[in-house]
Formats: structure tokens, sequence, C-alpha cells
């Protein structure tokens, strides 16, 4: 890998996302829309697929709604899966997020046995998929979840810029 600047590393080869990668992706961009539209939340939205291609659980952000800190749109999604389910553990699945997962979320994924994140912008701050921290593929825990991230980034990033911007009173980008 080579860096571009302080925040941007380019990698050697481009990742090669699976065929069905870019359509969660925006279906996750939608629920995150309805996070801000519908809910007036961060707009940040999950939707969690089994190997099958089956939705087994969605969600978007609610912690502000739901007076819940750990209502963030990754738990939000794998605690209705879990429920689809009935079960704590969500083994071959892969779950589509529009930011970076936090540390918080990161760890959830690893107990609940998620095979796969991918995510779209990432989170210079609180990021726990690469950015600040790699707990996703720490190698002293005891399951790795295969980490992408990027895909439809811009997109993501264009959503919680102006969620932002608006809530600031600034124009819109």
């Amino acid at each position: 890998m080579s860096s571009i600047d302080e925040n941007t590393v380019q990698t050697e080869t481009p990742i090669a996302w699976r065929d069905s990668d870019t359509a969660w992706m925006r279906h996750a961009l939608a629920l995150a829309a309805r996070a801000e539209f519908e809910d007036d939340e961060i707009p940040v939205g999950a939707v969690l697929v089994d190997a099958d291609g089956h939705v087994l659980g969605e969600g978007w952000n609610r912690n502000i709604g739901d007076h819940d800190p750990t209502a963030h749109a990754e738990i939000v999604a794998m605690r209705a899966a879990g429920q689809a389910v009935g079960n704590h553990r969500l083994i071959g699945c892969t779950l589509y997020v529009t930011l970076e997962p936090c540390a918080m979320c990161a760890m959830a994924m690893i107990h609940a046995r998620v095979a796969r994140v991918v995510y779209a912008a990432s989170d210079p701050k609180t990021g726990a998929a690469g950015s600040v921290f790699d707990l996703l593929g720490d190698p002293r825990h005891n399951h790795r979840v295969e980490m992408q991230g990027g895909l439809l980034a811009a997109d993501a990033s264009a959503m919680l810029t102006n969620y932002f911007r608006r809530k600031r009173g600034k124009p819109l980008l």
C-alpha cells in the first residue's frame, strides 16, 4: 500500500467486489436516508445478508430517538437477524454498512461470528476496521471478520457531510 495523503491509502490492486455488493450497499444507503429523513438520525444504514442472499436483518441508526447509545445501524440489523434466525450466531453472513464500524459494532460482529463486512465510507475518528483500530482482523480474537471498505464511499460521505451541514445551518455540498 502507498499513502496518497494522511487520510487516504491507495492499494496496489483494486478490490474485487462481488456481483451483489453494489446492490446491497445501495440498499444500505436507502436505509441511511430513512434514518435522516424519517427519524432525524445520523444517516447510517446496515443490512445483514446470509450466504444465499436473503436479508436476515436491516436497520439504521436509532440511538437518538430510542435513547439507546448502542442502537447503531449494525447493532439494530444484527439484533433483528438474531431474532429472525433464533440464534446469536450469524455465521456465513455479510453485513453491508454505510460507515466503517466503530469498536462496539466491530466487537459485536466478532461475537456474532459475522463472516464479512462491506462498508462505504471510512471513519477517521472512530473506525475499527482499519482507520483507527483494526479490531476485525486482530489475530488475538477467536474470530476474524473479512472486511472490505470504500464501496460507494462518495455517496455515503456526501450523505453524512450534508446531514451535519444541514444541522449546522451551512449550505449543502
